[in-house]
């Protein structure tokens, strides 16, 4: 069935390609549809790429047998949708998988089990698990300034509370607390640590995330809460407080413990793979645009806003821009691989192309809520290039921001390199209600707002393919 279904869907495409082409080769006068207007009658292009790869493989962890099957459905679905020069290129990386997952708050009241995530890269507690006196800090500066001798031989936490942006700008301040907080907290000699999920849901669907431990640093065990579940530690905590505060300030029947299970594991190195595909360009010795988005995703949803969608968006609008003609700049796809574990297939793209002229890069890796922004990091030779991209974009509701573009972190490396860079935000309002959550989940993309994605990537597309050397480099 799902052949049936692939086969009409791609029947529906070429049909397209060929009206677009008949009617700009008829001796008849008939209007040419532009790129943007077929973006905007086709509908259902980026869908069907977010919806079969959801549907067909389903989670996608680096390097992992899921990966290496997103990548061969990845060549197939980018050939069989006309792409030039489809091909994988691998690499290896360390691989961690999740195990075992439990955790319980007991004593010094009732016990209760919590909804808890290993966070990737974290150590094992060992099948039988570990008990331990809890130590609450309200956020990672208080773990950061604490004495060693507050955290010795404890469990750490974490506390935060992470509002939603349209920008998404609290990531990184709250991030710290998985990025680097089990790295401080083993280094004070903590035997495990667990945070508040970065996350700005409600849900008892604890947000996973890697983590990393400088060389030298034993890894501990670390885990994410729900957030539900943080409330209740935090409620416990209050409490145990204030019987501190009445009793024996060193009696611990009174201090809050947990036992925690979590076995994950370290595989060594693995392979995993970016795939690339093109759209070649009419000019060879014009610079390609390099367009992105991450073929892996966390284990515990589908990854279909975290990232499939990324990779429906931009891919559609390659296609759209193909089927109105040979464009004068090269078109490259890149699905990188391995980017939610350390980025690895940016790198590997960076450290295999980095050296060759790249135009200008984009990602899309934010979901799959409507673009509102667009910014630039272009060079001053690019002005009027910008200004047009802005007017093209704004009839869609895409305003012009202030700041300059940053890159998505699989084009990071280029744009640190200096290749110009071009963002397409999107609303992140809800993103972090769903990000690295079993929530991931095609039902949570809205098409219309992924239909309007795909029209904005397309009519930048279509003018960043046909620029001038005197615009870009």
């Amino acid at each position: 069935m799902k052949n049936i279904a692939r086969t009409a869907r791609l029947l529906a495409i070429n049909s397209a390609a060929l009206i677009a082409a008949n009617a700009a080769a008829s001796p008849v006068p008939s209007p040419t549809p532009t790129a943007v207007e077929l973006a905007q009658q086709g509908k259902d292009l980026g869908w069907w790429i977010v919806e079969d790869l959801t549907t067909e493989i389903g989670p996608r962890q680096a390097a992992t047998e899921a990966e290496a099957a997103a990548r061969n459905w990845a060549v197939r679905r980018l050939k069989e949708m006309g792409f030039q020069n489809v091909r994988e290129e691998r690499f290896a990386m360390p691989t961690w998988v999740r195990g075992d997952e439990a955790a319980s708050l007991i004593g010094p009241f009732h016990p209760q089990k919590l909804a808890i995530a290993a966070l990737g890269n974290s150590a094992s507690t060992g099948p039988k698990g570990i008990e331990g006196e809890i130590v609450y800090f309200a956020g990672f500066d208080a773990l950061q300034a604490a004495p060693d001798t507050l955290v010795k031989g404890k469990i750490v936490f974490i506390d935060h509370k992470m509002a939603p942006t349209q920008d998404g700008s609290g990531y990184g301040y709250y991030g710290r607390g998985r990025f680097t907080g089990p790295n401080v907290a083993a280094k004070k000699g903590a035997i495990a640590i667990v945070i508040r999920s970065i996350g700005t849901d409600d849900h008892r669907n604890p947000h996973t995330g890697v983590t990393n431990f400088e060389a030298g640093v034993k890894p501990i065990p670390a885990a994410a809460l729900s957030n539900p579940d943080a409330d209740q530690l935090v409620r416990q905590w209050e409490r145990t407080q204030a019987m501190r505060q009445l009793g024996d300030r060193g009696d611990r029947r009174q201090s809050l413990r947990m036992k925690l299970l979590l076995t994950p594991r370290d595989l060594g190195q693995q392979r995993s793979g970016n795939v690339i595909a093109e759209v070649p360009g009419s000019d060879p010795a014009a610079s390609p645009i390099i367009i992105a988005c991450h073929l892996d995703s966390w284990d515990l949803g589908t990854g279909a806003i975290d990232d499939a969608a990324g990779c429906g968006i931009i891919t559609a609008a390659a296609k759209y821009v193909m089927m109105t003609g040979q464009p004068r700049r090269s078109i490259r796809i890149l699905w990188a691989g391995a980017e939610e574990v350390g980025v690895f297939g940016g790198k590997a793209y960076f450290d295999a192309h980095g050296k060759a002229k790249h135009a200008v890069a984009l990602e899309s890796d934010f979901g799959a809520d409507r673009v509102w922004r667009i910014d630039f990091k272009l060079p001053d030779s690019a002005k009027s290039l910008a200004d047009q991209l802005a007017a093209a974009v704004a009839p869609f509701g895409v305003v012009r921001g202030r700041q300059p573009a940053a890159g998505g972190a699989d084009i990071g490396a280029l744009v640190a390199a200096g290749v110009p860079a071009i963002d397409l935000a999107q609303d992140g309002t809800r993103y972090f209600d769903l990000h690295h959550t079993p929530d991931d989940t095609l039902d949570k993309i809205d098409p219309v707002q992924l239909r309007q994605n795909v029209v904005v990537w397309t009519a930048v597309l279509a003018i960043l393919a046909n620029s001038g050397d005197a615009e870009l480099p």
